[in-house]
């Protein structure tokens, strides 16, 4: 008897001793992650001789200064926008396109359909870097350089070969039987489409939106060879700017990488159960 509640007890603490340990390491890791974030802010109130006199404590003099000569001097008042629409135009349509294919792909047999597939596929393995030079030309001979379109264009077809994997991977999990029985009641397949495959993948669309939004919102390379005029650039070209003759004038720097860091930062608090339950759901059933 004596003998079991010894085994019980030292159980009971070397259970309790593994929890402190992991949530001492996930606390360590938190703190690792959050401090940069911290530290960025922090600085961009400061002003270049304060940062270069002391770089680890809190501002003397916290001045917004920076935020407004950031904004003035990297063309924000016109680039926010253009991200904003980038970001929300390419996300919805790879979200749509992918499964649209993904449900083409997994449920509407053809001799096509393995052929076409592998072609997507096949995409996740192109770089963004190699592809630059034939997009230039193509969007030239198009006749769509410096235009929104080709931005557009050139971002959902980039983000397709991944969305159509996990898409069809995603949708090959819904039970056949409904959408036969759908068939036999006469639905159209966009109508099945419209009415089962989309309300039952919504956790891949999540998932797809989560990484399309940050991405598309963070892309620098692509969009700097597709305009070159200010009012059709990114939120990205603009912070470019202060990497060349401002690169030395810290506090501005500090405020543009904030401005670009801040929607992304709000855009996960706001959203971060719907981000939790789409992840899950999607890692689960995918």
């Amino acid at each position: 008897m004596g003998e079991e509640i010894r085994t019980t007890v030292a159980g009971r603490v070397g259970s309790s001793i593994a929890r402190s340990a992991a949530y001492g390491m996930m606390i360590l890791f938190t703190g690792m992650t959050l401090y940069p974030i911290f530290w960025l802010i922090m600085n961009s109130f400061k002003s270049t001789k304060e940062f270069q006199v002391s770089q680890l404590a809190f501002p003397a003099e916290p001045t917004m200064s920076n935020y407004v000569e950031a904004w003035k001097m990297g063309d924000f008042a016109l680039l926010f926008p253009n991200s904003i629409v980038y970001t929300v135009g390419a996300t919805l349509g790879i979200v749509f396109v992918s499964l649209l294919a993904g449900f083409a792909f997994a449920k509407i047999s053809s001799r096509a359909t393995k052929p076409i597939y592998n072609g997507f596929v096949i995409g996740i393995l192109i770089t963004a870097q190699s592809l630059m030079i034939p997009l230039f030309l193509e969007v030239n001979l198009l006749g769509i350089y410096n235009t929104r379109i080709a931005v557009l264009l050139v971002y959902i077809g980039t983000g397709l070969p991944l969305g159509v994997y996990l898409s069809t991977e995603y949708i090959k999990s819904i039970p056949n039987a409904l959408i036969e029985s759908a068939r036999i009641d006469g639905a159209t397949f966009f109508s099945i489409f419209r009415k089962i495959v989309v309300p039952m993948s919504l956790p891949v669309a999540v998932t797809l939106s989560i990484l399309n939004i940050s991405n598309i919102w963070n892309e620098f390379a692509l969009i700097n060879i597709l305009v070159s005029r200010t009012e059709l650039k990114s939120l990205p070209l603009g912070i470019f700017k202060f990497s060349g003759s401002l690169s030395t004038d810290y506090g501005k720097q500090f405020a543009a990488l904030t401005i670009g860091m801040v929607p992304m930062l709000l855009f996960y608090i706001v959203f971060r159960k719907q981000i939790t339950k789409g992840v899950a759901a999607g890692a689960v059933k995918g």
